[in-house]
């Protein structure tokens, strides 16, 4: 966490330094419940749920001169229990019923293509692709592990500006972690780990709000 967040602190010292036009956007809202199964074997699945929460979160956006294009490096997170049931231990164990802690970290870089409508409205659409980095503690045994796959994202809102420099952004999201690329993230009895012959895509939906600062040239 401390590397992700001192990388992230650097990235914005660069980009303030160099941009010629330069967007701080800060995120906080809520994502819904989803739902993460995985049938490997009569002996050996798991099936879920990730609890919605509170996520939060900001990005440095670097807006293309003269258009209506930008680029967005993005850090979120999310801290959320997971209530699973399972089966990993092979012919005769007991079905199992833990509720995970789970924190997820997303980075994302993000494109985004704005439709001004006047000095006050900004719509906008964007595509992100990144990573989302998953920790998963199991209460039942101590046992802690963690994951992390390839993440993608589309989103859609607005800024309102209040003046020149200072707006609220207004979005929804739908985020997904593809955990069957390059193996499984799965809930047994050790805890969490990788496994290769298991498969869940994990999809959140959310709604976000924030203040938005510009630095315009």
């Amino acid at each position: 966490m401390k590397k992700i967040t001192m990388l992230f602190v650097l990235a914005l010292a660069a980009g303030t330094a160099f941009s010629q036009e330069l967007r701080v956007n800060t995120y906080a809202g809520y994502v819904f419940d989803d739902k993460v199964d995985s049938y490997y074997s009569s002996t050996s699945y798991y099936e879920g749920k990730i609890l919605g929460g509170f996520r939060w979160g900001a990005g440095i956006e670097y807006q293309l001169p003269n258009t209506t294009k930008a680029f967005e490096l993005q850090y979120l997170r999310q801290d959320t229990t997971a209530p699973v049931t399972y089966l990993d231990s092979g012919f005769g164990a007991d079905v199992k019923n833990t509720t995970y802690d789970q924190s997820t970290n997303w980075i994302m870089l993000n494109g985004t293509n704005y439709f001004p409508v006047s000095e006050v409205a900004e719509p906008y659409f964007g595509f992100g692709i990144g990573m989302a980095i998953f920790d998963t503690y199991n209460p039942d045994n101590k046992n802690e592990n963690g994951a992390t796959k390839f993440a993608w994202a589309l989103r859609g809102g607005s800024n309102f500006w209040f003046s020149e420099k200072v707006g609220l952004k207004v979005q929804a999201s739908l985020m997904s972690a593809v955990q069957g690329a390059g193996g499984g993230l799965y809930f047994g009895t050790g805890g969490a780990g990788a496994g290769v012959s298991t498969y869940s895509t994990m999809y959140q939906f959310g709604f976000d709000g924030g203040l938005v600062f510009r630095f315009p040239q």
